[in-house]
């Protein structure tokens, strides 16, 4: 060639609408435009183009589905009619859904549910053709699962049944999205929100029925308290009378003997006289321990000896009466 080996500009105009044809055919739906760059390089270049990891590529040749290009590097004679028609992830992707919908007995409650799905590779042309919009597809099936199954069950009953309604929404979402080339991974029920004034019923009417138990529960415990208590002063006055009446006949036995020993050892007196000075006896020890009580308060009595006559004649006086009235029987 001569001294200048600069191109043609007929040919430089050439070569940069190659460039320009090349870069919309590689052009992708669901990559970033740094990718996007890289790629209409490499296919402006040197016919080639990168997929990256975790992705798949749609080529088509003429516009028609050509074939799956798996990550790597790949030759995209874009003479030939061959370009990239998209990218298509084979993540596991995370939609997030919130239905509103009312329960058996009327309370209308916000259901989350937590679909993770993902594109399978083997059937990448289907994911990829067939469906326009893949979340607006999943969230309308999950719509109609859900407003389907929470109407038949109670409020308590869907808190209970959570597990059951996230199975029915993905058998559902399995049935259909494996036509398009879409596996569901899991489905789950993430919450179940009534209306606030449903939640602050609910935990009134939770609260009210624990205290009916704890004043159930207290109600019980003080009978159980006043019941034992009960029993131990019957016994404690059983024990009580059962002392009472012992010393009493002690009290009588002693009586006895010492009747029958003053009779015996001082002559010529009676058993009246015996009584009597008995009686004085009592009478004295019982007003010794009168004033010596902490509690007594003062006490006027007849301090005279013919008071103590006239007590024991009331006390004969009332046993030969008692006397009587048994003969009399």
């Amino acid at each position: 060639m001569g001294g200048d080996d600069r191109l043609p500009p007929i040919v430089l105009s050439v070569w940069f609408y190659c460039v320009y044809l090349t870069s919309l055919s590689t052009g992708t739906s669901q990559g970033t435009a740094g990718s996007y760059l890289r790629t209409a390089a490499m296919g402006n270049l040197f016919c080639c183009v990168q997929v990256d990891q975790s992705t798949v590529a749609i080529r088509e040749q003429f516009g028609k589905f050509d074939a799956v290009l798996e990550p790597g590097c790949h030759c995209l004679p874009w003479f030939a009619g061959k370009r990239i028609a998209g990218h298509l992830t084979l993540r596991l992707q995370q939609l997030d859904v919130r239905c509103e919908t009312k329960t058996k007995d009327n309370v209308f409650v916000n259901v989350v549910a937590s679909i993770q799905y993902r594109a399978l590779a083997g059937k990448a042309n289907d994911a990829f053709y067939k469906l326009s919009n893949t979340r607006s597809q999943i969230q309308a099936y999950v719509f109609d699962v859900i407003r389907a199954s929470v109407p038949k069950l109670n409020l308590d009953d869907a808190f209970e049944q959570k597990n059951d309604i996230a199975k029915a929404v993905e058998d559902e979402l399995e049935k259909a999205m494996s036509a398009y080339g879409f596996e569901i991974v899991q489905t789950l029920i993430v919450d179940i929100e009534p209306d606030e004034h449903v939640k602050r019923a609910m935990n009134e009417i939770n609260a009210a029925a624990r205290l009916r138990v704890a004043a159930n529960e207290k109600a019980e415990a003080e009978k159980i308290v006043q019941i034992k208590r009960a029993e131990g002063e019957a016994e404690a006055k059983y024990l009580s009378g059962l002392g009472i009446a012992r010393q009493r006949q002690a009290i009588v036995d002693g009586l006895r003997d010492s009747v029958l020993g003053f009779s015996v050892n001082v002559p010529g007196t009676t058993a009246k006289d015996v009584m009597d000075m008995v009686l004085i006896t009592q009478y004295f020890d019982t007003m010794k321990e009168i004033g010596a009580s902490s509690k007594a308060s003062s006490v006027f009595i007849p301090h005279g000896p013919g008071a103590v006559r006239d007590i024991a004649t009331q006390i004969r006086d009332g046993l030969l009466q008692g006397q009587a009235t048994t003969t009399s029987h």
